[in-house]
C-alpha cells in the first residue's frame, strides 16, 4: 500500500545507494532513477547530491525522508489494524536466529509484533549460522534469521535486512582518525569471533578476496559474542570486525570508534532461512510483518 515511487526513494535514501536500492527492490537501476527523477520534478527540488558513485540527501532530501518514514509507518499500522481486526491468529512459531540478529535487531520488532498479535507465542533460540541451518533441516524451527553466507538446496533465502561489517577499536587507541592500508592489518593484534560465526565466515572471505593471507593475521584471540568482543576491546590495544548492528550504543557513547580502511568495505545482508515449499499461515503473517519494520 506505501507509494511505490515513495517506496524507491525510501530504499535509496535508506542505503544510500541507487545500485543496492535496484538489487532490494528487484527492478533495474535505470527504473530507480526514472522514479527519483518523477518525485523531483513533482516537487521541483532535487533530492541527492551526487559525488562520483557517491550519494548524499540534500535538505529538501532530508525533509522528504522524514515524511516517507513517517508515511511509510502509518501504512504498516492501519494495514495491520485492518488485518489484525478481521482475522484470528492463535499458535506458536520458533525462530532460530545467529547472534547479532538475536541481541540487537529483532527484540524491538518482536516486542511490536506481540503488540498486534498477543495470542501468536513466540520462542526465540540463539544459535550461530551452522546450528540454525542444522535446527531447520531437522524441523526443530520454524524459520532462521542467519548472517552468514552458506548456502544449502535444502532452503530458500530471501534478504531480511542490509548490514555492514566495521573495524572497531576503543575510543583512545592509537590509531583513532586514521585511515588503514589493508596490508597495516598484519602488524595489529585482532579479535575474531569463533568459527561456524556467520560473521566471522562472511570477514574471512571478503579478507581473502583481497589478497590477505588470513595465517599471517596475529589473532590475539577467538571469543564466542560480540558482546565479549566489545568488552576486551575496551581493555586492550587490540582490533576487532563487528557488525556495525553491535556497536551503534558505543559509537554514540564514544566508547568505541571505527578504524577505517582505505578502499575496502565489508557489506552483506542478513538472510531469512526457510524449508523450500509452501509455508505456513504463521511464517507468512511474520514475514510480512517483518518486512514492514
Amino acid at each position: 500500500m506505501f507509494d511505490y515511487r515513495l517506496k524507491v526513494f525510501h530504499t535509496v535514501a535508506s542505503r544510500l545507494s541507487f545500485t543496492k536500492a535496484s538489487e532490494e527492490l528487484n527492478i533495474s537501476q535505470p527504473a530507480v532513477t526514472k522514479h527519483i527523477k518523477e518525485i523531483e520534478s513533482q516537487l521541483n527540488t532535487r533530492l541527492f547530491n551526487r559525488k562520483g558513485t557517491s550519494i548524499q540527501l540534500t535538505g529538501s532530501g532530508v525533509i522528504l525522508y522524514e515524511y516517507a518514514e513517517k508515511i511509510r509507518n502509518m501504512y504498516r499500522d492501519l494495514e495491520f489494524e485492518i488485518y489484525q481486526l478481521n482475522s484470528e491468529h492463535r499458535g506458536k512459531l520458533i525462530i532460530g536466529a545467529s547472534t547479532t540478529v538475536a541481541q540487537y535487531i529483532l527484540p524491538e520488532i518482536l516486542a511490536k509484533f506481540h503488540s498486534y498479535y498477543r495470542d501468536i507465542k513466540i520462542e526465540l533460540l540463539t544459535y550461530n549460522t551452522e546450528a540454525i541451518s542444522t535446527l531447520l533441516k531437522e524441523g526443530k524451527i520454524d524459520l532462521g534469521i542467519i548472517e552468514g553466507e552458506s548456502q544449502s538446496s535444502y532452503f530458500d533465502y530471501k534478504i531480511f535486512k542490509p548490514d555492514e561489517i566495521v573495524l572497531v577499536a576503543k575510543s583512545d587507541h592509537p590509531l583513532m582518525n586514521k585511515t588503514l592500508q589493508l596490508k597495516d592489518l598484519y602488524n595489529t593484534d585482532l579479535i575474531f569471533r569463533e568459527q561456524g560465526s556467520g560473521t566471522q565466515e562472511f570477514i574471512q572471505s571478503r579478507l581473502k578476496e583481497k589478497g590477505i593471507d588470513l595465517e599471517n593475521l596475529n589473532i590475539v584471540m577467538q571469543l564466542g559474542s560480540s558482546e565479549s568482543i566489545k568488552n576486551y576491546l575496551l581493555h586492550s590495544e587490540c582490533l576487532a570486525f563487528l557488525s556495525v548492528s553491535t556497536v551503534l550504543n558505543e559509537l554514540k557513547n564514544n566508547t568505541l570508534t571505527i578504524i577505517d580502511i582505505k578502499n575496502f568495505s565489508i557489506e552483506r545482508n542478513f538472510h531469512y532461512i526457510l524449508p523450500k515449499g509452501e509455508q505456513s499461515a504463521l511464517i507468512q503473517l511474520f514475514l510480512k510483518f517483518i518486512n514492514y519494520n
